[in-house]
């Protein structure tokens, strides 16, 4: 990115691991919870570098930033979870520069989802900008990046019938119990965690199942009972969470801890357990699938049950891809203006002070010299100069550097990046 002055020395790069070679157990590993996001941060800030995002979803964890080298971002993501070097360097990804910009548009838009058109990836992406911005990590790069997936992503949304169908893990979790499970409306349901996806999956339960059987339990009651509310739902204590097990039908946990919050000695039954695990890492620890009567269902099982419903949301993918091309060549031209800002910038200023010592001279040499008219033709005339320039650079990108050359040889320029 030096060629577009956006940082001197340093390139743009997309690094990380995600479903598509990373396996739950793995990307658990790989994940960043909160708090592992600020220290991120922090880190980043402490070894010197000035612009940077994180996420961290339930099928991947990536850092787009600026660096001389991408094995400081990577750094970053290993140590700050409990994911090693030697791991990502077997199932991890860099991509650089163009690329790197290509691939966050493919991820803010839901074309790289492990459930295609899924666009609760776009939240993410608006959250850790506004993190990253709290910590002065940010540009307008940055910036002007995000904002046009942003546009990119409602322009899909709203263009196209890519996200028909199961298009999230909370709609796909839903839509597995209401094919797998008879008579749903009856079975008791008990949701353990309310974050994100938990709220979602609540609502969609809400929505498609009409049971009024549902219970609600999370670590911090208040965040449930908030969800419970809306619904009209049942909050139990966190101390109450064995005895509810015990007379469930249907377990959904999405705690969001970075440890099994569910274990074998948690479930003491004999009837029927179906639990499904929509956390990243797994919130059920593997073994609950020994028991008798239990089935566990794991998220990428649950993406995967979803394909039924790819074939026609593929019909949708061409004009997903064009919308996605066309703001992301408006970004690339914008970015090319950087390349030669500098050097109009410069322009500007030297004509403005040819300009001032003409005025000046003119001043000194002339009885009534009118010198307020005379800034104002010359400041227009200067004005349309650079606007000419401008436009020629613009319109003849593949030639740009020789232009830009001649212009500073020309007019002798010192820019400064």
């Amino acid at each position: 990115m030096e060629a577009y002055n956006i940082a001197r020395g340093k390139s743009f790069y997309a690094v990380g691991i995600s479903y598509k070679k990373a396996d739950a157990e793995t990307r658990g590993r790989f994940s960043l919870d909160t708090v592992g996001k600020e220290r991120l941060l922090v880190q980043a800030k402490d070894e010197g570098l000035e612009s940077l995002l994180v996420i961290s979803t339930c099928n991947r964890t990536e850092v787009y930033g600026f660096a001389q080298h991408p094995f400081q971002l990577i750094k970053l993501i290993c140590d700050n979870s409990n994911g090693t070097v030697e791991e990502f360097q077997q199932v991890g990804y860099v991509c650089k520069n163009n690329d790197a910009i290509a691939h966050v548009f493919r991820v803010g838009t839901g074309l790289d989802s492990q459930i295609l058109g899924d666009f609760e990836i776009i939240s993410q992406l608006k959250q850790s900008f506004a993190a990253s911005k709290k910590m002065e990590l940010t540009d307008h790069f940055l910036e002007r990046l995000c904002n046009s997936v942003i546009q990119a992503s409602k322009r899909i949304k709203n263009e196209t019938d890519i996200s028909s169908g199961a298009t999230s893990v909370s709609f796909a979790s839903v839509q597995y119990i209401m094919n797998e499970v008879e008579n749903i409306s009856d079975k008791n349901i008990l949701l353990f965690g309310t974050g994100k996806i938990g709220r979602n999956t609540c609502e969609n339960l809400v929505k498609h199942t009409k049971n009024e059987h549902i219970t609600l339990i999370n670590r911090t009651k208040d965040k449930a009972e908030k969800i419970a509310g809306k619904f009209n739902l049942i909050v139990k204590d966190y101390c109450e969470l064995q005895a509810e097990i015990l007379n469930t039908d249907i377990l959904i946990v999405s705690t969001g801890a970075q440890h099994p919050t569910v274990s074998k000695d948690l479930i003491h039954r004999t009837k029927p357990l179906l639990i499904l695990d929509l956390s990243i890492p797994k919130n059920v620890a593997n073994d609950v699938s020994e028991l008798d009567n239990v089935t566990l269902v794991h998220l990428d099982h649950l993406s995967q049950m979803t394909d039924q419903t790819l074939e026609r949301r593929k019909a949708h993918i061409p004009k997903a891809e064009q919308i996605n091309e066309e703001v992301k060549t408006e970004f690339i031209q914008w970015l090319q203006t950087r390349k030669f800002a500098p050097t109009i910038k410069a322009l500007k200023k030297k004509l403005k002070s040819l300009k001032d010592a003409e005025i000046d001279f003119q001043r000194r040499k002339i009885e009534d010299f009118n010198e307020e008219q005379a800034t104002i033709i010359s400041e227009r005339i200067i004005q349309k100069i650079t606007t000419h320039f401008a436009n020629h650079l613009k319109d003849n990108s593949n030639t740009s550097d020789e232009s830009i050359d001649l212009i500073q040889k020309v007019f002798q320029l010192e820019t400064k990046a």
